[in-house]
This record gives C-alpha cells, structure tokens and sequence, in this order.
C-alpha cells in the first residue's frame, strides 16, 4: 500500500518569524515595514564578501503584508490573522484568506517563517 500524506489544517497553524529576521519601519512610510533577512548561507557570505552583495535581503511590504508580518510571532493562527485583515481592511483585504494564505507559502517556502502546530507549546 502506498502512505497517504495527513494534510494540515492551514487555518489552525500560528506564523512565527524566523530567528534572525527582522521588521523595520520603512523610511518615510508609516505604516509599512521592511523585512530584513540576513543572508547566512556559505555561499551568500562568499558572494558578500567577493562580490559586494548585500548583507542581507530588503523586502518592502505593503500595508497589508506589514500588519500581517507585525502579528507572526506564533501566537496568533492563520484564522486569527485572517478575522483581523478583515475587520481592519475591510473590502481592501478581499479575498481575505485566499490572499493570506498565498503570502504565508510564499514566506514559509523562503524560509523566512515557519508555522506552529496548534498543539506545539514552542514559540
């Protein structure tokens, strides 16, 4: 018999930043953050070193990527962070979960946060 993958409910996971990364104000924008993500790799330090790249990695995020980013510390889930975009955003935010859960992926799978189990009591 072939193993079936257990699916995980992505609405019950809690986001968290991960160790190292960091949000800073965006210059001259209020509400919008920069994510920066240090580059630690063997070959991001070679390239930083001999080829003059950068030091870390810059994201600017929108405002909606920035309220979103400001509440991954692993206590709140994907639902959670969800009912919060919409009562904040409103209209703005449609499709809400949609939306949420595309930008999470593509954070997680960049490694830049990582998702808590429910039943997980490290954060």
């Amino acid at each position: 018999m072939f193993s079936r993958k257990k699916r995980k409910n992505m609405l019950v996971l809690k986001p968290i930043l991960r160790e190292g990364c960091l949000l800073e104000p965006s210059p001259g924008e209020e509400e919008r953050l920069t994510l920066v993500v240090p580059r630690t790799g063997w070959l991001e330090r070679l390239s930083i070193r001999w080829l003059g790249q950068p030091e870390a990695i810059r994201v600017r995020l929108d405002e909606l990527g920035s309220f979103v980013l400001s509440r991954c510390d692993g206590t709140r889930s994907v639902q959670d962070l969800a009912d919060a975009l919409e009562q904040v955003f409103g209209s703005k935010a449609e499709p809400v979960l949609p939306r949420l859960v595309q930008f999470l992926k593509i954070l997680n799978a960049n490694g830049w946060i990582r998702m808590i189990p429910p039943d997980d009591q490290t954060s």
